[in-house]
């Protein structure tokens, strides 16, 4: 039962940590029982919520919630079955949430409009699972869902895990010592990037920080930070996970940069890659070549084109967060 307990703790303990980076807050108590309100359906005294977290949405006044369940399996364990069982429990768990006053005691703060929805948080420990659990996705249509309309569930695999924890790395590692700029600076002059969009006006821009489930679960997350020192000044980080195969990618990059007006004087751009092809550096750079020249209104030496020559590209070093067991279970200080 401890070693059952430690190897869960490693989903909880990652899911505290990633989040944190993403402007994410912990809400009420964690690893909570709370009475069903539908036990007749559910065939259930009680619905487990494991973690709940919340922000807040940058494009209205709602405060998300998030109700988690947490899911430390061996490469054996992550199984059609158990992903299904553990989806369908989850669905339940924010069907009740939505109707039941005790959740909301537990969980909701006062003189908020909630949005809740379910995350389920499938985190391989070995660091064996080689599948592609997408996979899984599609044979889980015949899932018995029970999910009030406009409810979301949402599934982070291994594969996400990995890359939203390798964000979160680079991101601690860019506020220490790094070559080629300035560092990052600490969290409170950082935020996650929201455009002003025609049909929803951002309401929440000094508040609403974090990045959303959206962001995350999308193939751009968009980091915005401050220059210290520099007011008229800020940066952009933007962690693309794509391969970088094509110039395509990049020219696709660079137009949303551009659609934004964020390609001007005063804003420095970094393009981050994980997982990249062995020419994605050429591919970048023969994408600027060619989105330069393309510039109709504009010679190589225009201000646009200038601002097009000094995005930088990296590519980001890969890591694996691992836990022991043992280490876990002598956490007790």
């Amino acid at each position: 039962m401890a070693e059952t307990a430690n190897i869960a703790a490693m989903a909880e303990r990652l899911s505290n940590e990633l989040f944190a980076e993403f402007f994410w807050n912990i809400t009420g108590p964690m690893n909570k029982n709370w009475t069903c309100e539908k036990k007749a359906q559910h065939k259930l005294d009680t619905h487990p919520s494991d973690v709940v977290f919340y922000y807040d949405d940058p494009y209205s006044r709602n405060r998300v919630y998030v109700n988690c369940d947490l899911k430390s399996y061996a490469k054996s364990s992550i199984t059609v079955s158990a992903v299904r069982g553990a989806l369908e429990s989850l669905s339940k768990q924010v069907s009740c949430a939505e109707v039941s006053d005790e959740w909301r005691q537990l969980y909701i703060h006062p003189n908020v409009t909630p949005s809740i929805c379910g995350l389920l948080f499938v985190y391989n420990h070995d660091g064996e699972y080689d599948k592609d659990f997408r996979q899984h996705l599609k044979s889980l249509k015949t899932a018995q869902l029970d999910l009030p309309k406009g409810s979301r569930l949402v599934i982070l695999g291994p594969e996400d895990i990995f890359w939203l924890d390798n964000v979160r790395y680079e991101i601690v590692q860019m506020r220490g010592r790094r070559t080629g700029g300035a560092p990052l600076p600490d969290p409170a002059h950082c935020r996650y990037f929201y455009p002003q969009l025609v049909r929803r006006k951002n309401l929440e821009l000094e508040h609403a920080k974090a990045a959303t489930l959206e962001m995350l679960t999308s193939q751009l997350i968009v980091l915005e930070y401050d220059r210290q020192g520099r007011p008229d000044h800020k940066g952009l980080v933007l962690f693309y996970r794509g391969k970088g195969e094509s110039p395509d990618e990049f020219t696709y990059l660079f137009d949303y940069l551009r659609s934004l007006q964020l390609l001007k004087e005063g804003i420095d751009i970094e393009i981050k890659l994980l997982d990249a092809c062995p020419v994605a550096q050429p591919m970048f750079q023969k994408a600027q070549q060619v989105y330069i020249d393309g510039l109709s209104n504009a010679s190589s030496g225009s201000p646009l084109a200038e601002r097009v020559k000094h995005i930088h590209y990296k590519r980001m070093s890969q890591v694996l967060a691992r836990f022991s067991d043992i280490e876990l279970g002598m956490d007790y200080a």
